[in-house]
């Protein structure tokens, strides 16, 4: 217990909780095969190609996940906020080269975890395999709400739930990322955001 501070213990705690019921020495479990950094602002955590073996768990600060085409086109998947976890769930269960790019938009903090050595907990505590799944759980429902977004609504309707979603986004994503996400040009978003200005 000596090796982490008792506020780095609660905090993961309060956040894992939310989840499922995590122990304290759960906790420091999980803590011995995670690190904690702090990556500088536009980089990559996740590189095109790359097989990885790290997923993240986001404490600070704001990160993208985009495909980016053989053009060179970027197309923005999702944006990650603080807290949450991150990574490339398919290439990491497969074990193949990452389809997507995870980028740091503004300087963060973050706790990598080795992914494999998670999976070995899982084996190990069962409260760590209920975390997992739920974590798991929670992962698809966020990417079943963006699917139905995407076919069911229009660009204003999925920039106005976007604004839900992240309160101070416009200050938080530059806008041509945001454009991206929504599917529009950065021309189109400016027109929707003075029409939701002006009413």
């Amino acid at each position: 217990m000596s090796l982490y501070s008792i506020d780095k213990i609660k905090s993961t705690s309060n956040f894992l909780n939310s989840f499922s019921n995590i122990s304290e020495d759960i906790v420091v479990e999980l803590l011995k095969i995670s690190e904690f950094k702090t990556v500088k602002a536009n980089k990559q955590i996740v590189k095109l190609d790359e097989i990885p073996s790290k997923i993240y768990m986001l404490v600070s600060g704001v990160v993208r996940c985009y495909l980016s085409t053989e053009s060179g086109k970027e197309f923005n998947k999702n944006f990650y906020m603080p807290l949450s976890f991150i990574g490339p769930l398919t290439a990491l269960i497969k074990k193949n080269p990452s389809l997507f790019v995870f980028e740091t938009l503004e300087d963060c903090e973050m706790y990598e975890v080795d992914y494999r050595k998670l999976i070995e907990l899982c084996k190990k505590y069962e409260s760590v395999n209920i975390l997992y799944s739920k974590v798991l759980e929670s992962v698809y429902i966020m990417y079943e709400k963006r699917l139905v977004e995407l076919i069911s609504l229009d660009a204003k309707d999925r920039y106005t739930e976007l604004r839900k979603q992240i309160p101070k986004v416009d200050t938080l994503i530059p806008q041509y990322h945001i454009a991206s996400y929504l599917g529009i040009t950065a021309v189109q978003l400016s027109r929707i955001r003075k029409k939701i200005d002006n009413n």
